[in-house]
Protein backbone atom coordinates (compact mmCIF):
# COMPACT_ATOMS: atom_id res chain seq x y z
CA UNK A 1 0.00 0.00 0.00
CA UNK A 2 1.22 3.64 -0.91
CA UNK A 3 -0.18 6.11 1.31
CA UNK A 4 0.70 9.68 0.31
CA UNK A 5 0.59 12.88 2.40
CA UNK A 6 -0.34 16.33 1.03
CA UNK A 7 -0.34 19.10 3.20
CA UNK A 8 -2.98 22.16 1.42
CA UNK A 9 -1.13 24.69 -0.62
CA UNK A 10 -0.07 28.38 1.27
CA UNK A 11 -3.46 30.01 2.49
CA UNK A 12 -4.92 32.93 3.73
CA UNK A 13 -5.07 34.08 7.23
CA UNK A 14 -7.76 33.33 9.47
CA UNK A 15 -8.54 36.95 10.48
CA UNK A 16 -8.99 37.78 6.99
CA UNK A 17 -12.36 35.39 6.58
CA UNK A 18 -13.21 34.58 10.10
CA UNK A 19 -13.92 30.69 9.43
CA UNK A 20 -10.96 28.16 9.38
CA UNK A 21 -12.85 26.03 6.87
CA UNK A 22 -13.50 28.72 4.36
CA UNK A 23 -9.52 30.04 3.95
CA UNK A 24 -8.92 30.30 0.51
CA UNK A 25 -5.02 29.76 -1.11
CA UNK A 26 -3.07 32.60 -1.74
CA UNK A 27 -1.96 33.19 -5.43
CA UNK A 28 1.25 31.79 -3.85
CA UNK A 29 -0.68 28.63 -2.98
CA UNK A 30 -2.00 28.46 -6.43
CA UNK A 31 1.13 27.92 -7.49
CA UNK A 32 2.05 25.50 -5.20
CA UNK A 33 -0.81 23.51 -5.74
CA UNK A 34 -0.82 23.68 -9.21
CA UNK A 35 3.42 22.50 -9.33
CA UNK A 36 2.90 19.31 -6.91
CA UNK A 37 -0.83 18.37 -8.73
CA UNK A 38 1.21 18.55 -12.18
CA UNK A 39 3.79 16.20 -10.82
CA UNK A 40 2.23 14.07 -8.82
CA UNK A 41 -0.27 13.73 -11.57
CA UNK A 42 2.57 12.28 -13.79
CA UNK A 43 3.74 10.14 -10.99
CA UNK A 44 0.80 8.60 -9.85
CA UNK A 45 -1.31 5.10 -10.95
CA UNK A 46 -4.56 5.70 -13.16
CA UNK A 47 -6.59 3.75 -10.00
CA UNK A 48 -5.01 5.76 -7.30
CA UNK A 49 -7.94 7.36 -4.60
CA UNK A 50 -7.66 11.15 -3.80
CA UNK A 51 -9.30 12.58 -0.44
CA UNK A 52 -9.67 15.93 0.62
CA UNK A 53 -10.42 17.56 4.04
CA UNK A 54 -13.53 19.27 3.57
CA UNK A 55 -11.72 22.92 4.55
CA UNK A 56 -12.04 24.81 1.17
CA UNK A 57 -7.71 25.24 1.21
CA UNK A 58 -7.28 21.45 0.95
CA UNK A 59 -10.37 21.38 -1.61
CA UNK A 60 -8.39 23.61 -3.70
CA UNK A 61 -5.25 21.99 -3.44
CA UNK A 62 -6.37 18.47 -4.31
CA UNK A 63 -8.76 20.10 -7.06
CA UNK A 64 -5.45 21.39 -8.52
CA UNK A 65 -4.34 17.33 -9.18
CA UNK A 66 -6.54 17.26 -11.99
CA UNK A 67 -8.88 13.57 -11.05
CA UNK A 68 -11.92 13.10 -9.18
CA UNK A 69 -11.44 13.21 -5.21
CA UNK A 70 -13.97 12.66 -2.12
CA UNK A 71 -13.93 15.02 0.73
CA UNK A 72 -13.78 13.19 4.29
CA UNK A 73 -14.83 15.25 7.43
CA UNK A 74 -11.90 12.51 9.17
CA UNK A 75 -9.12 14.99 7.02
CA UNK A 76 -11.19 18.10 8.60
CA UNK A 77 -8.29 20.56 10.72
CA UNK A 78 -7.47 18.93 14.30
CA UNK A 79 -8.65 15.39 13.02
CA UNK A 80 -6.51 12.65 14.85
CA UNK A 81 -4.08 10.14 13.82
CA UNK A 82 -6.35 7.36 14.55
CA UNK A 83 -9.47 8.97 12.13
CA UNK A 84 -6.68 9.40 8.91
CA UNK A 85 -5.17 5.91 9.41
CA UNK A 86 -8.98 4.12 9.70
CA UNK A 87 -10.21 6.30 6.48
CA UNK A 88 -7.50 5.52 4.42
CA UNK A 89 -7.11 1.13 5.76
CA UNK A 90 -3.42 1.46 6.77
CA UNK A 91 -2.03 -0.55 6.59
CA UNK A 92 -4.09 -3.28 4.71
CA UNK A 93 -5.54 -1.03 1.89
CA UNK A 94 -4.78 -1.84 -1.34
CA UNK A 95 -3.15 0.62 -4.32
CA UNK A 96 -2.45 3.95 -3.62
CA UNK A 97 -4.48 6.70 -2.08
CA UNK A 98 -3.26 10.39 -1.71
CA UNK A 99 -5.06 12.10 1.38
CA UNK A 100 -4.69 16.22 1.57
CA UNK A 101 -4.89 17.51 4.56
CA UNK A 102 -3.51 19.46 7.53
CA UNK A 103 -1.22 20.07 10.23
CA UNK A 104 -0.40 18.85 13.03
CA UNK A 105 -2.65 15.70 11.74
CA UNK A 106 -0.44 14.62 8.83
CA UNK A 107 3.05 15.28 11.20
CA UNK A 108 1.51 13.43 13.52
CA UNK A 109 0.68 10.38 11.10
CA UNK A 110 4.27 10.56 9.88
CA UNK A 111 6.06 10.40 13.43
CA UNK A 112 3.91 7.45 14.11
CA UNK A 113 4.11 5.71 11.26
CA UNK A 114 8.08 6.23 10.79
CA UNK A 115 8.53 5.68 14.43
CA UNK A 116 9.61 8.81 15.70
CA UNK A 117 10.56 9.85 19.36
CA UNK A 118 8.83 12.96 18.31
CA UNK A 119 4.90 13.63 18.14
CA UNK A 120 5.09 15.08 15.37
CA UNK A 121 7.46 15.80 12.17
CA UNK A 122 7.25 19.08 10.52
CA UNK A 123 5.25 19.26 7.19
CA UNK A 124 6.01 21.97 4.46
CA UNK A 125 3.07 23.90 2.91
CA UNK A 126 1.97 22.43 -0.33
CA UNK A 127 4.42 19.51 0.13
CA UNK A 128 4.15 15.33 -0.21
CA UNK A 129 5.47 12.32 1.77
CA UNK A 130 5.07 9.19 -0.16
CA UNK A 131 5.55 6.31 1.97
CA UNK A 132 4.63 2.83 0.83
CA UNK A 133 3.85 -0.19 3.63
CA UNK A 134 5.59 -3.49 2.68
CA UNK A 135 6.34 -7.06 3.92
CA UNK A 136 9.07 -8.85 3.69
CA UNK A 137 9.99 -12.11 4.92
CA UNK A 138 7.75 -11.69 7.45
CA UNK A 139 8.43 -7.98 8.73
CA UNK A 140 6.51 -4.93 8.19
CA UNK A 141 7.90 -2.11 7.15
CA UNK A 142 7.02 1.81 6.21
CA UNK A 143 9.19 3.17 3.54
CA UNK A 144 9.95 6.57 2.25
CA UNK A 145 9.75 6.45 -1.39
CA UNK A 146 10.25 10.48 -1.73
CA UNK A 147 9.95 14.09 -0.18
CA UNK A 148 8.89 16.75 -2.77
CA UNK A 149 8.20 20.52 -2.09
CA UNK A 150 6.66 22.42 -4.30
CA UNK A 151 9.54 25.18 -4.25
CA UNK A 152 11.67 22.97 -5.46
CA UNK A 153 9.84 21.13 -8.89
Amino acid sequence: MDLILWRHAEAIDLELVGDDMLRTLTPRGERQAARMGAWLDRQLPDGAKVWSSPALRAEQTAKALGRKFKVSPALAPLATVDQLLELVQWPHGKGCILVAGHQPTLGQVLARLLGLTESECAVKKGAIWWLRHRERDGVAKTVVVTVQSPDLL
